[in-house]
Parts: C-alpha cells; sequence; structure tokens
C-alpha cells in the first residue's frame, strides 16, 4: 500500500549526484563526493528529506572516517527507521566495482507505526532512484555488523574485499 509521501528534490538531487560519477571531476568535487548518506521522514511525515549530518563524504576517508563501512552502520539510529544510499567500492576475482546500495532500516526496536510508515513509502524512494542494483532491508545491527554480508548482496562468493579489506 502506497503512504502518498513524497521525495523531496534535495533527496534525487543526491541520489543524481552519487550516481553519476564524473570521469573529469578534479580532487576538490571528489572530495565532496558522498560515499553514504541516510534519509529520513520529515516531522509531518509527508515527504522523504535528507537526515541533517548523516552523510560520509570520500574527502572523509582516511582523515576523520577511517572505515566507511563500520562509520555508515554507526550512523544508523538504534529505534528508529531510515532509508539510506551506500556507494560501494568492491573488489571481485575478475575486477573491481562500485555500486550504490540501497538500504532499508528497519530495527525490530523501532516503533510499529514508524515501521510501518517506513515500509509504505519505500516504493515512492525506490521509484526515484532509477538504476540501483542492490537492495537491502535490513532489521537489527546483526545483519550489518559483518561486511560478509553487504559482500554476499553485491557479489556473492566472487567477492574478495570491500572497502579495500579482505572478505
Amino acid at each position: 500500500m502506497a503512504s502518498g509521501v513524497k521525495v523531496t528534490e534535495e533527496v534525487i538531487a543526491v541520489f543524481n549526484d552519487m550516481k553519476v560519477r564524473k570521469a573529469q571531476a578534479n580532487e576538490d568535487e571528489k572530495r565532496k563526493r558522498k560515499k553514504a548518506i541516510l534519509f529520513c521522514m520529515s516531522k509531518d511525515l509527508k515527504n522523504i528529506v535528507l537526515d541533517d549530518g548523516k552523510e560520509i563524504l570520500l574527502g572523509d576517508l582516511g582523515t576523520t572516517v577511517q572505515d566507511p563501512y563500520q562509520h555508515f552502520v554507526k550512523m544508523l539510529p538504534p529505534d528508529d527507521c531510515r532509508y539510506a544510499l551506500y556507494d560501494a567500492t568492491y573488489e571481485t576475482k575478475e575486477t573491481k566495482k562500485e555500486d550504490l546500495v540501497f538500504i532499508f532500516w528497519a530495527p525490530d526496536s523501532a516503533p510499529l507505526k514508524s515501521k510501518m510508515i517506513y515500509a509504505s513509502s519505500k516504493d515512492a524512494i525506490k521509484r526515484k532512484f532509477e538504476g540501483i542494483k542492490h537492495e537491502w532491508q535490513v532489521n537489527g545491527l546483526e545483519d550489518l555488523k559483518d561486511r560478509h554480508t553487504l559482500a554476499e548482496k553485491l557479489g556473492g562468493s566472487s567477492v574478495v574485499s570491500l572497502e579495500g579489506a579482505p572478505i
């Protein structure tokens, strides 16, 4: 069932920025690219908006963020739902890859009303995020704390490293 929730233009712009990798981007532009970002419901529950301050920029890697995957996991609220985009960098036995992963975070400890609103609004945001190859619904930290689970979503046993760390 659709909830009637709208996705803000700002959310769509962030997705489009993350989706299109500019080959000729200068260093400054690359540092401002988002590695991961969280989205939440607006206070009036009518819009999906950016979750203020809940992002990792490529420029943060190696400075304020050592392990982007673990940092991302820590950004998720323990008792409320979120949508997220994570730009995964990984290697298979054949090649290096980057893919956007859409994550629906719905922890078991979240209020039932929140889980229902986020679940019924998921299609609205997914329709705006064209070209996403990987979708992952996560219901607790135990599903995410191990990078093996994300590696399986990205390519199963052919994935040999994620974010530069061996699997």
